[in-house]
Formats: structure tokens, C-alpha cells, sequence
């Protein structure tokens, strides 16, 4: 079988590199009742060191924004974060860690220290800042505008028009007027 595809799966290989990296740390986040998506707002509301606005908190996660509205409401029942809408823009929320999540962070924070250390000691500090550097090269690459391949138009399948055959006419005349 001939290899149609030169480059290595890099999607697939940062998807691996993240749940070797996650493996480390998810024992922490599950003995102290916490969810890695929990976490990973905490963290970033901390990092941010003041309330951020749920758009912030979706792109800084990665965390779609209807996952991130189930999140938000869990943490907030546990009263792991506060949310308030804005006084000026009643349509925008903020969301600012409560004294739990405080407490919390200062109860795992010593693990989590304690087992990047021992990351560092398995794979080498090396390797380690080589990562970090070559992910932050990355992520501003990926800031400059990278061309998209033109995409072939696809010839429409049996399902395809039975679907649009299903939806009719209005929706095949909105079709054509978009294309």
C-alpha cells in the first residue's frame, strides 16, 4: 500500500504528548474532587490574576462555550467560582474564583510543583524547556495569517440529496442564492 501522506499526524501527536503530560497531574486534580476542564479554568483565572469574561475563559481553556456554560454552573454550585454580569453591559459576565478555589489552589499547588519536578527529572529540564519553547514558537506562528488549501468542490452523494430533497425547495433556493 503506497503512503499518500508525507507529514506526520501532528494533531494527533500533541493530542498523545497531552495526555502523557496529563497522566502526570490527573491523580492530583481527582484526589481533590476537581475535573481537568475544573482545573484548567482555575488555573486560568489565577494565572489572569482577576476575573475574566466567559469568551476569555473558552479561548485561554479551549473549552467550547456550551461545555464551558455546564462547567461554569457546576463549579459555581460547589462554590468554586462567583459570576457577575458586568455593571455597564448587563450581556457580558465575569467569573472570579471564590475563597475555595483560593484555598484549593494553595492546598495543590505544592503537588503540582512537586510533580513538574519530577517531570523534569524523568524526561530531562532539557527536554522540558525545549517544549515549552518550541510550543511558544508555535502558538505566535500560528498568529500569522497561514494559507488554507482551496478545497474541490464534492460531488453529492445519495444521502446528500435525499437530505436536501427531505429539506425542500425554500432550502434548495437559499442553497443558490448562498453559492
Amino acid at each position: 500500500m503506497e503512503k499518500s501522506l508525507k507529514h506526520r499526524n501532528l494533531a494527533l501527536l500533541l493530542l498523545q504528548a497531552r495526555e502523557r503530560v496529563m497522566g502526570n497531574f490527573r491523580r492530583i486534580l481527582n484526589h481533590h474532587g476537581l475535573t481537568e476542564q475544573q482545573w484548567r479554568v482555575i488555573r486560568a483565572i489565577s494565572d489572569y490574576q482577576e476575573p475574566m469574561e466567559q469568551w476569555q475563559i473558552c479561548e485561554t481553556c479551549q473549552i467550547l462555550s456550551p461545555s464551558l456554560a455546564g462547567v461554569l454552573v457546576r463549579m459555581e454550585d460547589v462554590q468554586l467560582v462567583e459570576r457577575t454580569r458586568v455593571d455597564t453591559d448587563q450581556r457580558r459576565i465575569l467569573v472570579a474564583l471564590t475563597a475555595k478555589s483560593r484555598v484549593l489552589i494553595k492546598q495543590i499547588a505544592p503537588l503540582i510543583e512537586q510533580q513538574y519536578a519530577h517531570l523534569e527529572q524523568g524526561i530531562g529540564s532539557d527536554t522540558v524547556a525545549k517544549l515549552y519553547q518550541a510550543l511558544d514558537e508555535f502558538l505566535a506562528a500560528q498568529d500569522k495569517q497561514i494559507e488554507l488549501v482551496e478545497l474541490p468542490e464534492l460531488r453529492k452523494t445519495a444521502a446528500t440529496k435525499k437530505t436536501e430533497a427531505a429539506a425542500g425547495p425554500a432550502a434548495a433556493r437559499k442553497k443558490a442564492r448562498a453559492g
